[in-house]
This record gives structure tokens, C-alpha cells and sequence, in this order.
């Protein structure tokens, strides 16, 4: 049987949101929060996917603008050790406190699977690694 809804593809939806703007989601920017990963899905007729590892994220940040607060918005913000993307911004989305939570606990739940702790992603991402010789001669 064929899948119709978009959010079949991604496997257990925990939230899904969109950009909001005046409150409404008029936006073509969509999020997918699924158990292990988080996917930003941007465009219409050309769509620009992006996807990162929860197992990934080091911090996770709220702001909440006035504008955007006055509608019952705000901007999370994911610093992760990714290569392609080591900051991933879900800009004016609806319960972001509500959404930092989902995405706090769904981090731990991935870094406690793979026994990883906070030290263990010290250099994950390519900058700050330890000197392997190279620039030495050896």
C-alpha cells in the first residue's frame, strides 16, 4: 500500500512543526522531529532537505523575540558536531518551550543508546581535533 502522508517517509513522528509567520504557518520551511533525527525540509517544487543526528547536538538554546512572542512563537536553536550543518535553526515555531523539551529528552534517550557522554564529542566535528603529526613531519 502507498504511503499518502509526507510524514510517513520519515519513520516515528514525534512533533512536526513549520515556520510561522504572524502566528500562521505560511511557510514552505517545514520540521520533522522523529525519535533519532531531526529534518528541515525547505522549498516547494525544489525542496532542500537537511538531517541531523540528535546523538549529535551539543546544546540547545530559546529565543523568543517580541514579535514572535506575541504570537505564541519562538527560535530553537541546535548547536550540534555536524559537519554540514553545526547549527540548526527552527526559526519562528509554535511551543518552542514545548519543543526544546521533545528535543532535550529525545538527545539523551540517543546519547545514553550509544554511550556518549558531553567529553566524547570534544573535536567530533573536524575543528579543535588533537595534532595527529602532520603538521610536525612525523
Amino acid at each position: 500500500m502507498a504511503e499518502t502522508k509526507f510524514d510517513n517517509n520519515y519513520g516515528d513522528v514525534v512533533w512536526r512543526g513549520r515556520r510561522c509567520r504572524l502566528g500562521l504557518p505560511l511557510s514552505f520551511t517545514r520540521y520533522i522531529l522523529v525519535t533519532n533525527k531531526m529534518f528541515t525540509s525547505i522549498g516547494l517544487l525544489s525542496v532542500k532537505e537537511e538531517r541531523l543526528e540528535l546523538y549529535r547536538v551539543v546544546d540547545v538554546s530559546l529565543k523568543l523575540p517580541f514579535f514572535q512572542r506575541i504570537f505564541g512563537c519562538g527560535t530553537v536553536i541546535i548547536h550540534a558536531k555536524d559537519k554540514t550543518s553545526p547549527e540548526l535553526t527552527l526559526i519562528s515555531i509554535k511551543k518552542p518551550r514545548a519543543v526544546l523539551r521533545h528535543i532535550e529528552e529525545l538527545v539523551e534517550k540517543e546519547r545514553l543508546k550509544y554511550n556518549i557522554h558531553g567529553r566524547d564529542m570534544v573535536g567530533a566535528s573536524g575543528f579543535g581535533d588533537v595534532d595527529n603529526g602532520e603538521n610536525f613531519g612525523s
